[in-house]
């Protein structure tokens, strides 16, 4: 009987995010992977460790560390966590001078080396990273995409739990827009077990814990003191990753490019969409309240004012 190919993904970032992916991508079987950075000796021994743990968690996928875009050639899928990260006092925002320059050649390497690979854009600032990606790769919009509604979201849904004292398993949630400070939660469309958040919580309550939302990775970022978030930005990354690759047709919130829906055009925004084989296939539109919608297209105008003017280098 013929051998089956395994699917290869390509992480572009060894560091803590892209390690963390790896791990999280052995123990799932989602594939083969190849962890790629500039730094030389950084993805060889984080993918020398991982290998060397797979006798102990049973995994089959193997893991390989390199220098070269060439060991990235066919790969199915890249995730992209290329760039600095935020020290406490930055925003996101801080980020687009470098983590543009970098951007532009990632995309220039994958659009060399894997002409037919979907795309997953972690790097901030994440609405203008995803757009100068599709910008350079000339890839269709339904295989660019970003992870920011998703890590927004579990944040969100983790708060609530905890404000709660259940199951995240029972709390389901959005939040929509940029990946920012302007970010939008709805807790309109929230509910636990099926309940309606807002009876469940007070108005007060619900705003506090919103709020804390649109500043949660600045929250992390200033306990850590010398980084960003990795466990749950990776954790959310997978999961898009196995959704596309295993055709799960998961609805998940992360940024897609826009053509009218939300009356936004030519721009990448956080809004629900399902993920499967075909990458970014429905985007679904829901129906907003006149504060909630007042709330989007001023996150909206956030991320067009990061966009204007960004061009590839």
């Amino acid at each position: 009987m013929a051998s089956v190919a395994r699917r290869k993904i390509a992480l572009i970032g060894a560091g803590n995010i892209g390690g963390t992916m790896a791990h999280m991508i052995l123990d799932k079987d989602l594939g083969d992977v190849v962890l790629f950075d500039v730094v030389d000796g950084m993805p060889q021994g984080k993918a020398l460790d991982l290998m060397e743990m797979r006798p102990t968690t049973h995994a089959d996928g193997k893991v390989q560390g390199t220098n070269d875009w060439q060991d990235c050639r066919g790969a199915d899928l890249f995730i992209v966590t290329a760039g600095i990260a935020r020290k406490p006092g930055m925003s996101r925002d801080d980020l687009i001078a470098t983590n543009s320059k970098i951007m532009t050649d990632v995309s220039k390497h994958i659009r060399e080396v894997a002409p037919d690979a979907f795309v997953i854009v972690i790097s901030n600032p994440l609405d203008a990273m995803v757009t100068l990606c599709k910008e350079v790769t000339g890839f269709p919009k339904e295989r660019v995409t970003g992870m920011a509604g998703a890590l927004d979201t579990s944040r969100f849904r983790h708060f609530i739990a905890e404000e709660l004292g259940v199951s995240v398993d029972n709390v389901t949630a959005f939040v929509l827009g940029g990946h920012g400070d302007t970010m939008v939660p709805l807790p309109r469309y929230c509910s636990v077990a099926g309940i309606p958040l807002d009876r469940l919580l007070s108005a007060d309550r619900i705003k506090a814990i919103s709020d804390r939302t649109r500043v949660a990775g600045g929250e992390i970022v200033k306990l850590l003191k010398t980084g960003s978030a990795f466990y749950s930005p990776a954790a959310c990354a997978v999961r898009m990753a196995e959704s596309i690759l295993r055709d799960r047709k998961w609805v998940v919130p992360c940024a897609a490019y826009l053509e009218g829906e939300y009356g936004v055009d030519g721009l990448y925004v956080g809004v629900p969409v399902t993920l499967g084989a075909g990458g970014v296939e429905k985007i679904h539109v829901i129906e907003m309240d006149d504060d909630e919608r007042r709330d989007f297209m001023a996150s909206v105008e956030h991320v067009r004012e990061l966009v204007t003017g960004m061009s590839p280098a």
